[in-house]
């Protein structure tokens, strides 16, 4: 069964790599190196290694590949667009509602969550994490969402914040000089 799984793994990540290649169409190369991400994550989970399988998926195959696919829509501008049209018009509304149900949901949480874990805490014995075959991953996780929780979440929302401000950069420049946009397509 072993050999079976890293046969189809193989063939996975072979065929993932010869369409990045060939493929001349950058959206088709680039869902072909999603296939190959992929074939490396079911190896990683052959060999028990499935946090590395997940950060595979989550990083590689989902971010990375996301971002690439961002770069390539924005480069491959081939008409011109009204900034003036919004072409969902409800949009900012309905992102204003969200944002403040959302808002509201954190902060529900956090004032209920606040002290949750002292009060009823006592009397319960929490298992050794700290040994095991786990341990390095589960250390790992505890660093992350307790002592450098800030500068986590505060590099997610600079990550954001930058995609947001190339998105608002690209449509000024485009929507500026339709001459450029002719020239660039």
């Amino acid at each position: 069964m072993e050999f079976f799984v890293f046969v189809c793994a193989a063939l996975m990540i072979l065929v993932g790599a010869v369409g990045v290649i060939s493929r001349r169409h950058p959206v088709h190369a680039a869902l072909s190196l999603v296939l190959t991400l992929f074939g490396v994550a079911v190896l990683f989970v052959a060999q028990d290694a499935h946090f590395l399988a997940a950060v595979q998926v989550i990083v590689y195959a989902g971010a990375i590949v996301v971002l690439f696919l961002f770069v390539i829509m924005l480069l491959g501008v081939d008409r011109v667009e009204n900034l003036r049209t919004e072409p969902l018009t409800a949009q900012r509304p309905l992102a204003v509602i969200v944002s403040l149900g959302l808002i509201g949901v954190l902060v529900a949480a956090f004032v209920t969550g606040n002290g949750a874990l002292h009060e009823r805490g006592e009397g319960i014995k929490l298992p050794d994490l700290t040994s095991g075959a786990d341990a390095n991953t589960t250390q790992l996780a505890e660093s992350i969402f307790s002592q450098y929780v800030v500068a986590f979440e505060l590099t997610s929302v600079l990550l954001v914040v930058a995609v947001v401000g190339t998105v608002l950069l690209t449509r000024r420049y485009i929507g500026s000089d339709k001459t450029e946009v002719k020239q660039i397509s």
